[in-house]
């Protein structure tokens, strides 16, 4: 297999023995494997090529692009790993229609980059933006600090390109708003997280660059005074909240004792603080006044004014410079080395309604203490999408499952859901047995035999066996 890939690819394309190091093991360290080979082809006609050897010799394929993600859906012990890396090239930039088309190399930050010179943003962003590519973007449907304002990454795709698992080419390469000629094959592969196809291509939504951003941290009385906060926010800026993000007293602490040279954004500690961030691009919004304030600063500290005279606002930090905004941001962006600083954790990336947040929090910490009394859990929340990473420090691995299961518990009586954004993998393969609609899952493993009867796909991931 190895000598037939290196026939197709050349010899500098596939990796083997010590050269395979920075794919054999994820992220977090949590998962490691050793693969057959690595391969990185240049072309969407290369990876066919892969995938055609694969297929005719019933080999496991495991597509990769940024290496970043979280659920263990990369691992690969003795199957080839696609590496998608090369495809990095950004094809077109179309301004006047609002798109990119791009190959899933690409590098989320230097697309950003790359648009901006056209007064553009592709609206999607994240901690790892520096190092995730837009194939594993698409093929785990990935969420970030925007989603508020501007939806998942399935929300934010016009067409894509796929090799399915015998090595066919799907072109699937719309640039197309409107689309509706039978079942939208396009969504079905996004958030497949490789299973059924490896995409190849990509042509994504642009929008206009926010002109002006104003920039908060703000401690709330309590989660509901946050939601109330968010919606006159939203009332009065017409929809111009981008981000806001909860990150409890905990997390506040984690960080400080992480980072001591990071500067306190409130000289008092609080038990909800609010990353808040507005956007704008209209010149009535974004042009100063005769004061030289922009309207959509003054928008914010008129609220947050309005809202500490009512008793729901305890404090807030307007930011005055790039720098502070960065330092904001930074403390945020730090979610992941905040929460995997102690071992062993039990990750949870789950989704309730916005207002049962509290709820859940509130519950999730009385069973987790009914198991754990040693217990920690660790929080910081897509608050704006009900979104949180809830993250338990535990006083022993073995307690791991009846963990999850009693935070799964919670999460469905409120209507949630046990994976908002990181995807399945094989860590959340439990829960999906347990807890996914078993016709759901059914319809799921039919897709799966009929796209790739073989098995060859990432084997391992996503669908539970029956």
């Amino acid at each position: 297999m190895i000598e037939d890939l290196k026939r197709a690819l050349g010899d500098g394309a596939v990796l083997t023995g010590a050269d395979m190091a920075p794919w054999s093991q994820d992220w977090t360290g949590q998962y490691a494997w050793t693969p057959l080979c690595v391969v990185r082809p240049r072309s969407t006609e290369e990876v066919a090529a892969v995938m055609r050897l694969a297929h005719a010799a019933g080999v496991a394929v495991v597509p990769v692009s940024g290496h970043t993600g979280l659920s263990g859906g990369t691992q690969a012990e003795g199957a080839v790993m696609l590496s998608l890396d090369r495809l990095d090239e950004i094809e077109e930039i179309r301004p006047e229609a609002r798109l990119a088309r791009v190959g899933a190399g690409v590098i989320l930050s230097n697309l950003h980059d790359a648009v901006a010179a056209h007064g553009l943003c592709f609206p999607m962003t994240f901690g790892a933006k520096g190092s995730a590519r837009i194939g594993g973007i698409l093929a785990t449907n990935a969420g970030g600090s925007n989603v508020l304002r501007y939806g998942n990454t399935r929300d934010l795709v016009l067409g894509l390109e796929a090799v399915l698992a015998d090595g066919r080419v799907v072109d699937l390469m719309s640039e197309l708003h409107k689309n509706n000629t039978g079942f939208d094959l396009r969504h079905l592969l996004i958030g497949s997280e490789g299973t059924l196809g490896v995409i190849t291509r990509a042509v994504l939504k642009l929008v206009p660059a926010p002109k002006a951003f104003a920039t908060a941290m703000v401690a709330a009385e309590t989660l509901d005074a946050a939601l109330v906060l968010l919606n006159r926010l939203q009332e009065m800026t017409g929809g111009a909240v981008e981000a806001f993000e909860f990150m409890p007293r905990a997390y506040m602490e984690a960080y400080a004792a992480m980072h001591p040279e990071a500067r306190a954004p409130f000289d008092d500690v609080y038990d909800v603080n609010i990353l808040v961030e507005l956007g704008a691009t209209a010149p009535r919004d974004v042009t100063p006044g005769p004061d030289g304030e922009v309207p959509l600063a003054s928008y914010l500290e008129e609220v947050l004014a309005t809202l500490f005279e009512e008793g729901l606002v305890m404090d807030a930090v307007v930011a005055q410079s790039d720098a502070q905004r960065s330092a904001f941001w930074a403390r945020r962006e730090a979610a992941a080395e905040v929460s995997l600083s102690r071992r062993p954790a039990v990750v949870n990336d789950v989704a309730v309604p916005l207002d049962y947040v509290a709820r859940f929090l509130d519950t999730a910490r009385d069973r987790v203490a009914a198991i754990d009394p040693q217990a920690q859990d660790m929080t910081v929340a897509h608050l704006g999408d009900g979104n949180l990473h809830y993250v338990v420090w535990i006083s022993d691995a073995g307690l791991k499952d009846p963990v999850m299961q009693a935070v799964e518990d919670v999460v469905l009586s409120l209507g949630g859901s046990f994976s908002a954004e990181h995807g399945i993998g094989t860590s959340k393969l439990p829960s999906m047995a347990r807890r996914k609609d078993p016709v759901a899952l059914d319809m799921m493993r039919a897709i799966k035999q009929a796209l790739d009867p073989k098995g060859i796909l990432n084997p391992g991931k996503t669908v539970p066996p029956a």
